[in-house]
């Protein structure tokens, strides 16, 4: 997926499960490349750490 965030920022986007936020990043890749690529960096991070927390939060849910 980070691969794809250099090329086309807003597939990158919608493969995070979030198409509105994809449309916006189409917007942004369309008026200008670097405010796209910027927006999709930040909702891709975003995306992989809610998977870090949910991965710990159900480790800790295991032990109990």
């Amino acid at each position: 997926m980070r691969y794809l965030l250099a090329i086309i920022p807003p597939i990158a986007v919608l493969f995070c499960g979030k198409p509105i936020q994809a449309l916006l990043n189409l917007i942004l890749t369309l008026l200008f490349y670097i405010p796209g690529v910027i927006h999709a960096l930040i909702v891709v991070h975003g995306y992989y750490a809610d998977r870090r927390t949910q991965k710990v939060v159900d480790a800790i849910n295991k032990n109990n």
